[in-house]
């Protein structure tokens, strides 16, 4: 935890400390502030602890310690009624991973929890009205995720603190609301998708009736979807700009003025923002990046016009040369067009051998209701500068194309999504910027998945690179993975049991005999969302088949790497499985040993 003082950025939070949490496995904002005290939860055993700033020396407990370890989590952590915050607790009933039933709670400064009841097995933190009367928040049910259809809620605060019956105001019926907040006349304003795009409405809230009116309607997404809680991807500015709202248009930050019907862009060369929003009297504040920078906290000071960087990256970036600059592109497909961003090899001190074309790789993003979007990966300028091209594909069912552009994949995961990613890899080869014979695919969960089941459907790829995947789709769905996905497929794949054999057929587990290329597998072995047994799976189905692959596994990593020395065995092993497949030798990285 950090904080901006006159003096610069300080440390509020040293190691061990680490505020960060688990609810739906994905976790969700972690602290909030209450009268010069810092309230947020810790990694370790997941409570809620509070720190008053300049004063105390160690934060103090103020959840219970359970009876489980991570046995009751905590998130979204939000200011309640004075001296207590408000946040969403999960309980761990039993032993399998979709055990658990959420409430909403209040946690006391003195250390005391009062649950404010549930509406929903999914909820954000509530939000209190400025005037103190009512609260607000959104819920949604199984089998839905919250970017198909949720509901925002509403309840009258009553005298001993607790919530009176809530009643749906909004959303719903396949309309997803993906953030509200109060606004200073004691209205809502809430993104949501009635009309398909994610766009700013305001709601009003009279004696017996709910008028909602949209801000500013257009065919673009200013929200997307909410895999953890407490994304924020707009924010009222406030002060002298009350009325005006800073929100998120295409990744960057931009500034509605509703009376005039303006969305007006921010000028920050910084593209890409994180749905991290917020503002106060016309400053905002936020997670900016873009092709040459990577993830920095930035303000902007909409009345001075000037941008000041917060925060600076926490190891030396390469010389910009270095970085490739990534193209945005569309490519025809049998659904429609696919949007892409392309990496080339970007090395200002190689370059290929005349009449060579480069080998290029498909990064298939997570999600897969996820995106890519054209930011500084150092993981990608691993690959670009030692030769390898890279193509982030946004295949059919990725965010930030609207609702149809995303229900392309309903139904359809591991139809839709690996045909865009082959169309996409055949068109560069196609039009002579690939190397159509050293084509790879690569990917993480989701991706993962994609990247399975391409390497055992697929021709087109000389080499697969799958990392914590869904291998065995029954075994995930039945139980495999946390309660936060475990319905995730009934809506891109179908309803069990009548679809059964839809979920068998499109399981790469199923197809292992039909392996077209080699394979190298990353997994962490404390994955509670694809668990390690997923991929040892997949690697004991196509052990003494002749075909090239490894398995790598990393010890205390959970879905996805955290840890500096697993980044980079596992990117050291991907250059060494790529240069062994493709035709090359690197430079200075351990040998991976295949096995067949």
């Amino acid at each position: 935890m950090m904080r901006q003082t006159a003096d610069g950025p300080q440390e509020l939070l040293a190691a061990p400390w680490n505020a960060r949490n688990r609810v739906q496995e994905y976790g969700g904002q972690p602290w909030t502030a209450i009268d010069g005290v810092l309230v947020f939860t810790n990694w370790d055993d997941q409570r809620v602890y509070a720190l008053r700033v300049g004063e105390d020396t160690d934060p103090r407990p103020l959840t219970p310690e359970p009876d489980v370890p991570h046995g009751l989590r905590y998130s979204d952590l939000r200011p309640g009624l004075p001296r207590e915050a408000w946040m969403v607790r999960e309980t761990v009933t039993g032993a399998k991973p979709t055990d658990v039933v959420r409430d909403l709670v209040a946690v006391t400064l003195s250390g005391q929890v009062r649950s404010l009841g549930a509406s929903h097995h999914f909820m954000t933190a509530p939000q209190l009205s400025p005037d103190g009367r009512l609260a607000v928040w959104i819920g949604w049910e199984h089998p839905n995720m919250p970017w198909d259809s949720t509901e925002l809620v509403i309840a009258e605060v009553q005298g001993d603190g607790t919530f009176g019956p809530h009643r749906v105001i909004a959303g719903g019926g396949g309309v997803s609301v993906c953030q509200v907040a109060w606004d200073s006349d004691g209205s809502l304003v809430a993104l949501m998708d009635p009309d398909g795009w994610w766009n700013l409405h305001r709601i009003t809230l009279a004696e017996n009736a709910v008028t909602t009116q949209c801000l500013y309607a257009a065919e673009e997404e200013h929200g997307g979807p909410m895999w953890m809680l407490g994304s924020r991807w707009f924010a009222p500015l406030g002060g002298r700009h009350a009325g005006k709202y800073v929100m998120l248009r295409k990744g960057r930050p931009a500034v509605l003025d509703p009376d005039a019907g303006t969305l007006t862009d921010v000028d920050v060369d910084l593209p890409s923002w994180a749905p991290a929003i917020a503002a106060r009297d016309g400053r905002i504040a936020g997670v900016g990046a873009g092709p040459k920078n990577t993830a920095r906290v930035v303000t902007v000071d909409l009345d001075a016009g000037s941008v000041e960087a917060l925060s600076v990256p926490t190891s030396e970036l390469p010389p910009a040369e270095y970085l490739p600059e990534p193209e945005e592109r569309w490519f025809p497909g049998s659904e429609g067009d696919i949007p892409a961003y392309v990496y080339p090899p970007t090395n200002p001190d190689f370059a290929a051998p005349e009449g060579e074309l480069p080998p290029y790789v498909v990064h298939v993003h997570g999600g897969p209701t996820g995106a890519v979007s054209p930011t500084a990966d150092l993981q990608i300028a691993y690959f670009t500068s030692r030769g390898i091209g890279v193509v982030a594909v946004n295949y059919g069912g990725s965010s930030g194309y609207g609702r149809a552009f995303r229900e392309r994949l309903r139904g359809n995961w591991g139809v839709v999504d690996v045909a865009d990613c082959e169309a996409v890899a055949k068109a560069l080869a196609a039009e002579g910027t690939a190397d159509g014979k050293r084509l790879g695919i690569r990917g993480g969960s989701a991706g993962g998945y994609t990247s399975a089941l391409s390497s055992v459907t697929c021709t087109t790829y000389a080499a697969a690179t799958i990392m914590f995947p869904v291998i065995d789709m029954l075994t995930f769905v039945e139980g495999g993975t946390h309660d936060f996905e475990s319905q995730y497929l009934f809506g891109l794949v179908g309803e069990l049991p009548e679809d059964r054999q839809r979920y068998v057929d499109r399981s790469p587990i199923t197809h292992t005999d039909s392996l077209a290329c080699p394979v190298l597998l990353l997994q962490g072995l404390e994955d509670e969302v694809c668990p390690p047994e997923q991929a040892e799976a997949f690697v004991a189905a196509i052990r003494g088949k002749g075909i090239p692959h490894a398995y790598v596994a990393f010890e205390g990593e959970q879905h996805g790497f955290r840890r500096a020395e697993s980044i980079i065995t596992a990117l050291e092993s991907e250059l060494s499985f790529y240069g062994q497949i493709f035709g090359f030798e690197p430079v200075g990285v351990p040998q991976l040993s295949l096995d067949k």
